[in-house]
């Protein structure tokens, strides 16, 4: 993979752009179908277009030739964005995001054809306006949806992978530990700090496991609301180290929870307004506990929905116990 602009070799079939600029939840649930993209199209060149913050999640990922950064913050950085777009010709573009900014990207580059998902299923319906293959999807969860848009460029070789880099460790973390972020894209997904307390207690009472939570640099006060834990402060390659080395994970509707599914890690993961089958962990290891009564909203309330309060640290710590038992339990062996 590489950043550079040298130009493509006559090998080329097709030249591919993907857009997809962010977050980190939604472009882990990219990955697997710009690897079916990237493997369907023998000789193909992928480009991935996504915000210069995300740039660790998707290093040294051999389906992707090229990483085009979005750097937004000044006007020399989308001068350069707007330069590598018009610099390559491509067959085709693929916006997995939706929104009118991920479309007007797809269309610097001017492919000869935009694929993009139906106008009822974009947040913003403008974007669909930009696209030449409107697509409807009829999948559940966004990973699958996400492949079936990819599938509609004629792409039929379907890996269902997680290809992540290995990430570096960032800050010292305990031999062994449960891993938590408590903090999500808006307030109304996270789960109550004061619960995290109460798990972290039993977690180091009854399994002998520290809780550790990981945040950004600046998430230090925040974290220090929990002092039965330890906090890990890390960019994301610290993130990604972390989430390999933990015994297990306890998260929300957020980017560290799909990293960890993506990952395989065994865990447990808590849901509120936003909907598990479309927005879950992806795959089998993970426990998914929903409060009784919770409505799908994906309403970005400045408070905690009451759905979350609703899921409580010793329900968390049953279904994480188990995940774990069944971790270390030999194979063929009944619990």
């Amino acid at each position: 993979m590489s950043t550079s602009d040298s130009k493509p070799g006559s090998a080329v079939r097709s030249r591919i752009l993907v857009v997809r600029l962010g977050s980190m939840g939604d472009i882990i649930h990219a990955l697997p179908a710009v690897a079916t993209l990237k493997h369907s199209f023998a000789g193909s060149r992928l480009c991935w277009v996504l915000d210069a913050k995300w740039m660790a999640l998707a290093e040294d990922n051999p389906f992707i030739d090229r990483l085009i950064p979005l750097e937004r913050r000044t006007a020399r950085g989308l001068w350069e964005t707007w330069r590598r777009l018009r610099g390559t010709r491509f067959d085709f573009a693929v916006d997995f995001q939706g929104l009118v900014k991920s479309a007007l990207v797809a269309s610097v580059a001017r492919p000869d054809r935009i694929y993009g998902f139906h106008q009822s299923q974009v947040r913003e319906k403008a974007a669909a306006l930009f696209y030449s293959n409107r697509v409807r999807a009829g999948a559940a969860h966004v990973v699958d949806r996400n492949i079936e848009l990819a599938a509609a460029t004629g792409a039929s070789s379907i890996l269902r992978t997680f290809h992540l880099p290995e990430g570096s460790p960032e800050g010292e973390l305990p031999p062994d530990y449960v891993l938590a972020s408590p903090l999500a894209g808006w307030r109304g997904k996270q789960w109550p700090l004061e619960y995290y307390r109460a798990l972290a207690q039993r977690l180091e009472s009854e399994l002998g496991l520290p809780l550790v939570l990981n945040g950004p640099p600046g998430a230090a006060g925040f974290l220090a609301g929990v002092p039965e834990a330890r906090a890990h402060l890390s960019g994301v390659p610290g993130l990604i180290h972390a989430t390999r080395r933990a015994a297990a994970v306890v998260g929300i509707d957020s980017g560290p929870l799909h990293l960890a599914a993506a990952l395989g890690k065994p865990g447990v993961a808590v849901f509120g307004p936003t909907d598990p089958a479309r927005n879950g962990p992806y795959g089998d290891s993970f426990t998914v506990l929903r409060g009784v009564g919770a409505v799908t909203s994906y309403k970005r309330r400045p408070e905690i929905d009451p759905s979350m309060w609703a899921v409580t640290p010793d329900a968390v710590f049953e279904a994480l116990k188990e995940r774990i038992a069944s971790r270390s339990r030999p194979a063929g062996r009944p619990a």
